[in-house]
Parts: structure tokens; C-alpha cells; sequence
């Protein structure tokens, strides 16, 4: 049976998407909000993720109990999360129940937003932060986002900080809400066995009466330069190493021949940096990774190695990162071809599930503003040649890097 692909947009801007599959045997539902910590304001860091947590808090038709039960008892594999340019709401359900989830979802994203739930969220979110703050992996993320971005909001930590979170009101949180949460501002998305009109339908009396605000993001060209910081933490055991570079952005076709470079020079079994770094014994994780963004990009490199082979670990990660610029040797024809294959069997394994149609479906949508299939993915891919990885590293050399380490105090 065919995938047949499907869009409505309701009166109100909401854009309705689905890709239907009669012959699937489950469907998944998404809500995607176009913001996350890139649309937040420096002292408002952390609202979109802190905002994501107060949705399953209850509203005027349901408490919190009320939503977390009638999920469970239809079933669903559901949940939310947050980056810095989307909020995501999904469920993977039976196809009977899909108008139970889509009507959960709905309600869920008009919430109460209570005070005494802003007050007793916040000190789970302040909970969480410290959580995180005590891993070194994460410390090292979060510094290194700040140094290479600078003020530029990529470089916000999505869980804010102890202080911005700590200073949120409710009421600065009901008026981000009532912003950014708009329906002209939000893409929903099915996938698998979908009745698309009923979807429809059920959106239009659920949704319908949202208002539109026309919430726009800002875009503005990160810096680059080149950037060192060295931290040093009593707790920490073992050295952590992370660089930024710039790299291609999420509409650039170059994507694909960067998705490909990253597989070459950074994927856990046969890449570059496993040959020099791991199967050797020298480092722990040595990663090499593209991160599209909306209208920008970036390559990043970890590594995490014995103390006392930090310097050596480094020069042989940079060596071979120059390497591959200078080509010497080049990226070759038959590292491309393995690379595809990785990627292309990697895209059609989610592909199989509708969660995963409907996950690639509504981001890329956001993004792009149209319909990207999985067979234009694949394509896409299946095109890519050295020359192009060429390509890739002739306009983005690898350079200017920002480069943060995490180790032991001496």
C-alpha cells in the first residue's frame, strides 16, 4: 500500500500534515511549536523547556493526574522535549485511538498554567539543572555552546540557569506562552494508519479558535573566531575535550555531503577517528558530528581520555581533522560509499515506523516549510559523491574552531 501524503491548513494557520499508510498497524501525533531556547531572551532562558513540563500540569478540563491517566489508558507511548528551535508534544498509538491522543494533545497545549504549579515546576527544574550541571559531558556542552555563540541565542542553555529560571514569574511565562504558542506558529503531524479527515476535523473543533499572533523568529549570523577555554573541576577523574566549527545550515543542500563527512571522520565503528583514537586504546569517545540548524550549522568533535594523555589525544584529533581538509589523504569513494550506506540504512529503519515518519515529517516541515519525503532523503544521500564532501570542506574548512577541555584539578 502506498504512502499517501496529505496537508490541510486550518482558517487559523495551523498546518495539518500527514503521511497515511493504510496498511501500518499503528499511528503516531505530533504537535510542533517553532520555539525553543533560540526565541528566548537572556533572562528569560529555560522558559521553553520549563513551559514544556508546566503543559502536563493540567487544564481547565483536566488535572495533571487526569492527563497522565488517560494516556495510559490508551495505550500511548508519549512524550515531550525541548532543543533550542522546537518544542515537541508526540504520541505512538493504536490507530482506534488516535482521536483520544489528538484531543489529549489539544487540550494539554491550553494549559492552566496555575501558579502554585509554576512553584513547585520550578524547583524541579532547578532540581534538574543541578543534575545536570554535576555532569561533566553536559558542563563541558553548555560551555562550550556559550563560548562558540557568544550572545547569539544558539549559544542559550535550554534548561536556563539556576538564576533565569530562578527569577521567572508566571506571568512572564503566560505571556511567552501566548506568543510563541500560536496556531500559525505550530505544524501537527501524523503518520501510519491516519483517517486524515476525521484528523482534521477533530483539529478544527478542538483548535479552531486559537488566535494567531504571527510569531517570527529572529535570525542573525553567529560569530566566528577562534576560541580556547580550559576548566578544571576537583571531581572530575578523566578529560573531556569539545570543539565547535561552523559547518552547512539546515537548508543548505551541502547537508548531505556533511551528514556524510561526519560519518567519514566520526562514526563509533570505522571512521577516521576511530582508527587513530579508539581501536588503538588511546581515548574513551572520540566523536566526530554535523549539527544543522535553522539557518545555520556547525561540526562538532568530543573526546574523553586518561589525563595524562590529553595532549596527545588532542594533537592526533586535530591532526586528523587537518587531514581530511588538506587531503592528505582525501576523502575517498569507497569511504563515501560505506558512509551512505550507514546513513541510508539509518533514515529507512525509522522510516519503517510511523513514530518516525511522523517525527521527520513535522520537524523538517518547521525547517523547510514543505514536504520532504523519505525517498527525496534517500536520494539525496544515495547522490552524494567525494567530490562533494570536497565541497563541503573547501567552503567550511574546519575552521576557526572553538575548542573547551574539562579535567581534573592538578
Amino acid at each position: 500500500m502506498p504512502i499517501d501524503f496529505k496537508q490541510h491548513t486550518l482558517s487559523n494557520g495551523l498546518t495539518v500534515l500527514a503521511e497515511v499508510n493504510e496498511s501500518a498497524h499503528t499511528a503516531g501525533v505530533g504537535f510542533f511549536v517553532k520555539t525553543g531556547a533560540r526565541d528566548e531572551t537572556p533572562e528569560l532562558m529555560g522558559v521553553s523547556h520549563f513551559l514544556e513540563h508546566m503543559m502536563f500540569k493540567g487544564t481547565d478540563r483536566r488535572s495533571a493526574d487526569d492527563v497522565n491517566r488517560e494516556f495510559d489508558e490508551i495505550g500511548a507511548n508519549y512524550n515531550a522535549y525541548t532543543s533550542h528551535e522546537q518544542t515537541v508534544y508526540y504520541a505512538h498509538v493504536l490507530p482506534e485511538v488516535l482521536p483520544q491522543a489528538v484531543d489529549l494533545f489539544s487540550d494539554m497545549l491550553r494549559p492552566a498554567l496555575r501558579n502554585e504549579d509554576f512553584d513547585t515546576e520550578k524547583q524541579v527544574i532547578l532540581e534538574e539543572i543541578g543534575m545536570y550541571d554535576d555532569r561533566p559531558e553536559w558542563r563541558l556542552q553548555d560551555r562550550l555552546l556559550e563560548e562558540h555563540y557568544g550572545k547569539h541565542s544558539l549559544g542559550y542553555r535550554v534548561l536556563g540557569t539556576t538564576q533565569t529560571v530562578g527569577a521567572l514569574t508566571a506571568d512572564q511565562m503566560r505571556n511567552y506562552f501566548n506568543h510563541r504558542y500560536s496556531p500559525d506558529n505550530m505544524v501537527v503531524s501524523a503518520a501510519g494508519r491516519v483517517d486524515f479527515d476525521r484528523l482534521c476535523a477533530d483539529l478544527e473543533a478542538r483548535c479552531g479558535r486559537w488566535t494567531p499572533t504571527h510569531a517570527q523568529r529572529t535570525y542573525t549570523a553567529p560569530r566566528e573566531d577562534e576560541r580556547r577555554v580550559e576548566m578544571k573541576q576537583a571531581s572530575v577523574n578523566r578529560h573531556y575535550l569539545a570543539m565547535l566549527c561552523p559547518g552547512p545550515p539546515s537548508q543548505d543542500v551541502m547537508r548531505y555531503p556533511a551528514k556524510v563527512l561526519s560519518d567519514v571522520l566520526g562514526d563509533s565503528d570505522g571512521s577516521r577517528l576511530y582508527w587513530a583514537l579508539i581501536d588503538p586504546g588511546l581515548a574513551d569517545e572520540a566523536d566526530f558530528s554535523f549539527w544543522p540548524h535553522d539557518q545555520a550549522g556547525a561540526f562538532m568533535a568530543f573526546t574523553s581520555c586518561e589525563p595524562d594523555r590529553a595532549q596527545a589525544i588532542e594533537a592526533k584529533l586535530f591532526e586528523t581533522l587537518d587531514a581530511v581538509v588538506t587531503g592528505a589523504p582525501e576523502v575517498s569513494s569507497d569511504e563515501v560509499h560505506r558512509a551512505v550506506n550507514k546513513l541510508v540504512t539509518r533514515a529507512t529503519l525509522q522510516g519503517e515506523r510511523p513514530s518516525g515518519r511522523m517525527q521527520a515529517l513535522g520537524s523538517k516541515w518547521l525547517v523547510h516549510g514543505r514536504y520532504v519525503s523519505l525517498d527525496e532523503e534517500l536520494d539525496h544521500l544515495l547522490a552524494v559523491t567525494a567530490d562533494d564532501v570536497r565541497t563541503v570542506l573547501n567552503r567550511y574548512t574546519l575552521m576557526p574552531r572553538t575548542v573547551v577541555t574539562l579535567g581534573p584539578e592538578s
